[in-house]
């Protein structure tokens, strides 16, 4: 039997739906509409592509968005004085500075410089150190987008045996940590795997809830899965052109063969990539909420 398809965008529009009746409880109120400030430094594609989408996303829900567009040879001082200003700016709730960055600027000292009150993407130590006890305000994204869709897909996690394939920052630590928290929604057993992994198939195929970020086109075959599991692929490969001209997207798991073996499987695209933007809509909601406390 095929897998049931967890489908990110579906929740990803259900939590926007969710997130605009919080809005406008807000404004009517409290006279407080969230903002979101943006900052973009230069013109690579993919990082254009992604701030533009986050800005679209903000104006179909009424968070305010404040953009500001950098040319690539900006210098580390002129962006950090913008962010010590996005920081003083009280209708500016969240403030994000999308990466990579050129070369010329230290990314630890934007990240650092963030007030973390405000650092909607999650990434300053403030905030990991917050997320490690589990007392986090702003979760990372797309690890925070990961736990939606298991909770709204009614995949049990208290006791399930997950597996994480993959151990960056930006996910497979965050995801890891946030599953271990001894609380409703979590409480999982964990383990970590990565490229110094041996035998990885052995773990895999112990797996309830198997979480593949390894950023490599093929990484989990059908014979790595355990019957019915529970299968979430972060990975986004560009593997050619499709006919209409645009990138082909494929994950890190052979999705055909997963298919016919896990219970429930996320596609590429259209499964985790949407929860990241919708979870940093979530997250500035937060933040607004936070400054009225």
């Amino acid at each position: 039997m095929a897998a049931q398809i967890i489908d990110g965008k579906a929740v990803a529009e259900a939590i926007r739906g969710e997130l605009a009746a919080d809005i406008a409880a807000l404004r009517e109120r409290h006279g407080v509409t969230p903002g979101l400030a943006t900052v973009l430094v230069g013109e690579d594609p993919g990082s254009v592509s992604y701030v533009t989408g986050k800005n679209k996303a903000c104006a179909t829900i009424g968070i305010r968005s404040f953009h500001h567009h950098l040319p690539a040879d900006v210098s580390e001082d002129y962006l950090l004085k913008l962010v010590g200003e996005l920081n003083a700016n009280p209708e500016v709730h969240g403030v994000l500075v999308q990466l990579p960055l050129p070369k010329q600027i230290d990314e630890r000292k934007v990240i650092h410089a963030i007030d973390p009150d405000k650092d909607v993407d999650g990434f300053h130590p403030v905030n990991v150190g917050r997320l490690m006890i589990g007392e986090e305000i702003f979760p990372p994204c797309t690890p925070a987008g990961i736990i939606e869709l298991l909770h709204r897909s009614a995949t049990p996690l208290a006791g399930a045996d997950v597996v994480v394939v993959g151990r960056s920052n930006l996910v497979g630590k965050p995801v890891a940590v946030m599953l271990l928290q001894k609380r409703a929604g979590a409480n999982a057993t964990v383990t970590i795997c990565h490229t110094g992994t041996r035998d990885l198939a052995v773990h895999t195929r112990r797996a309830e809830v198997l979480i593949v970020a390894a950023g490599r086109v093929g990484a989990i075959t059908g014979d790595m899965i355990r019957p019915g599991a529970t299968v979430i692929d972060v990975g986004v490969n560009r593997i050619g052109i499709t006919a209409s001209g645009k990138a082909k997207l494929v994950g890190d798991v052979d999705f055909a063969a997963a298919s016919e073996v896990a219970g429930k499987i996320t596609p590429v695209p259209g499964g985790v990539g949407p929860m990241t933007i919708a979870m940093l809509l979530k997250n500035t909601v937060h933040a607004a909420r936070l400054r009225l406390a």
